[in-house]
């Protein structure tokens, strides 16, 4: 019998709850007030990409208050892009990746950013978790971007058993109702952080963990 996926989703949802809705109706209607911009959405996870979220958010609050817009990017001198990603790490690459972004945006798609998956991943240095991420929080579309986060928490407790995220995406896809996909990215991610951290998860005070393998196999049995 596979997991009750809803129950185990609303369940770590409560207990991240401070005094804002992050499961259920209420927080489907936010996705409508709170969606990003897209452009801005692209750039800022393509800068992500191998780095932790407080370099992330340098980087781009460098970026973006000198430029905003694909024209701003893409005609950018690449030494300026670098300095100002530099936060980021891999500046180089970056630099490079999101100029080339940003003229393919303005020359393919009219300056706007596309709005499906499979668009967005023809894009060069657009795979499935930037796309996803795009879809559901600046287009409020329904996906399941996963990172290491949604990967690990995903595998521990069970819900899917896969080796890497692209095959943990396709099985979320596949467990999770859809009315449901757009939340479990920001769900997982804010978990994996605060509960099912990758060293010395809180498994004591896991508000699921009678569902979970991983709490099973080394807290009950014993097993390693």
């Amino acid at each position: 019998m596979g997991k009750p996926v809803e129950r185990i989703l609303k369940l770590i949802s409560k207990s991240l709850e401070m005094g804002k809705p992050v499961w259920g109706k209420k927080r489907l209607m936010q996705w409508e007030s709170t969606k990003s911009d897209p452009f801005k959405s692209l750039i800022g996870t393509v800068l992500s990409q191998r780095t932790r979220d407080e370099n992330t958010a340098m980087a781009t609050e460098r970026l973006f208050n000198r430029y905003d817009t694909p024209e701003g990017i893409a005609n950018a001198k690449a030494s300026e892009l670098e300095r100002l990603i530099r936060p980021s790490g891999f500046y180089k690459v970056k630099a490079r990746r999101i100029k080339q972004i940003s003229r393919l945006i303005i020359d393919r798609y009219g300056g706007k950013v596309p709005d499906d998956m499979d668009v967005l991943c023809s894009i060069p240095g657009v795979g499935r978790k930037t796309a996803g991420c795009v879809l559901v929080y600046a287009f409020g579309k329904p996906a399941i971007p996963v990172d290491t986060h949604v990967h690990r928490v995903a595998n521990r407790i069970g819900i899917v058993k896969s080796k890497s995220p692209d095959k943990t995406e396709q099985a979320l896809l596949r467990a999770v109702p859809r009315r449901y996909w757009i939340m479990v990215n920001d769900l997982l991610v804010r978990f994996g952080k605060k509960v099912c951290r990758p060293v010395g998860p809180r498994c004591a005070e896991c508000p699921v963990n009678k569902y979970c393998d991983y709490y099973k196999n080394v807290y009950v049995e014993g097993k390693p």
